[in-house]
């Protein structure tokens, strides 16, 4: 089966950063195909209004409308673009979550964060195409029905990094607090597990255990032990995550 081809608009108002950023991507994701560029934000608005990406990425200080106010716009538009935005500064990081992004990334590039960032987009825009399996719909409000969560604010010894959701393989309980577990690192929210359920999208994290929820896309394969017990292997990860009985239902198919 031929893979699906995804396209990006790319928004940076100077012209040597722009074709930097384009040329890393060529590197990392060849696929990708760039559809359109722009200079200015009102630019990057029709651009991505006449050929309705998959992916836009968009610096945050542009003429005409900053990346910001773009993103905002997209979002009440219905826009479906993954957004990703690129700037020298992390002080609007917060303000870009909030207005939409699926990632951050700050200038000077590295090609190895850059490579990072197009993995989890890949992972997200697979995820999105394929059909979606079967889940024990959980009951909630309609009218008080909020955004899945995006980012968290986690401890890593003394530093409070600010982490995307999809970077975390899985949450665990831990006493009075949460481990987040990344692919080579672990941190730590005050959030409870119950909060997270509530709280994550669950068309990404499952909850396989009282004390764990897990990335779907972080999954490997699911096994029984000899004991009948089943575990989930992990791509990034040697431990293996055990599934309680009551929730070992949603992996029949694995």
């Amino acid at each position: 089966m031929k893979p699906p081809t995804f396209t990006a608009v790319v928004a940076e108002d100077e012209d040597t950063l722009r074709q930097e950023l384009i040329e890393r991507l060529g590197q990392v994701w060849p696929e990708l195909r760039i559809v359109a560029e722009a200079a200015d934000g009102l630019t990057a608005l029709r651009l991505v209004a006449a050929h309705r990406p998959s992916l836009v990425f968009l610096d945050i200080e542009m003429p005409g409308l900053n990346g910001l106010e773009l993103a905002r716009q997209l979002g009440q538009a219905g826009v479906g673009a993954q957004v990703v935005f690129v700037t020298a500064y992390d002080a609007h990081a917060i303000e870009a979550f909030e207005a939409g992004a699926h990632d951050y990334l700050l200038k000077p590039l590295s090609l190895a964060r850059l490579l990072t960032t197009v993995t989890r987009l890949q992972q997200r825009l697979l995820q999105v195409q394929a059909p979606q399996p079967v889940l024990v719909p959980r009951r909630t409000d309609p009218q008080v029905a909020a955004a899945p969560l995006r980012w968290i604010n986690a401890s890593v010894g003394a530093t409070v990094k600010l982490l995307t959701v999809d970077e975390v393989l899985y949450f665990q309980a831990d006493t009075k607090y949460t481990r987040v577990v990344l692919a080579d690192a672990e941190a730590l929210i005050r959030k409870s597990l119950k909060e997270l359920v509530d709280e994550l999208d669950p068309q990404q994290f499952w909850q396989i255990h009282r004390s764990t929820l897990v990335n779907l896309s972080a999954i490997a394969s699911a096994s029984r032990d000899l004991r009948g017990r089943l575990h989930l292997r992990l791509k990034e990860r040697p431990e293996t995550l055990l599934v309680a009985e009551s929730y070992a239902h949603r992996f029949k198919q694995m």
